[in-house]
């Protein structure tokens, strides 16, 4: 795990409402000692950091997106992946679709489906 918190992630569906995952992973990540920012086309701030409207805003390079958001929206971010050379995507359980998951295979991001980022990494 030590590897993956040299990583810049973006959670794309950060919460200001602290029942909401997208609030608890962002949350739990910090905690961690992740490198980790937020998207939320609302922006403004949680938990200390400035909130993106979008990927395209972040000025810094970006490895991985952990989607926490529709499936719809999902398949935006991975186009908006491919535009800004991301290579990695997490979509969170409820966050993908097939043709999210067939986009990113044909972009070459490598994609991680149907599994918890959270659960998987150990953290809950």
């Amino acid at each position: 795990m030590a590897d993956i918190k040299k990583k810049t992630i973006v959670v794309v569906g950060v919460s200001h409402k602290e029942d909401k995952f997208g609030f608890k992973i962002f949350r739990d990540l910090l905690k961690n000692g992740f490198n980790v920012m937020g998207v939320n086309p609302t922006d403004g701030e949680i938990l200390g950091k400035k909130i993106y409207r979008n990927l395209k805003e972040i000025e810094s390079s970006i490895d991985q997106v952990i989607t926490v958001v529709p499936s719809l929206v999902t398949e935006r971010v991975v186009d908006e992946c491919k535009e800004l050379g991301i290579k990695e995507i997490w979509m969170q359980p409820g966050s993908e679709s097939d043709l999210a998951i067939e986009k990113a295979e044909k972009y070459g991001i490598s994609v991680v489906a149907n599994a918890c980022f959270m659960v998987e990494e150990g953290i809950w």
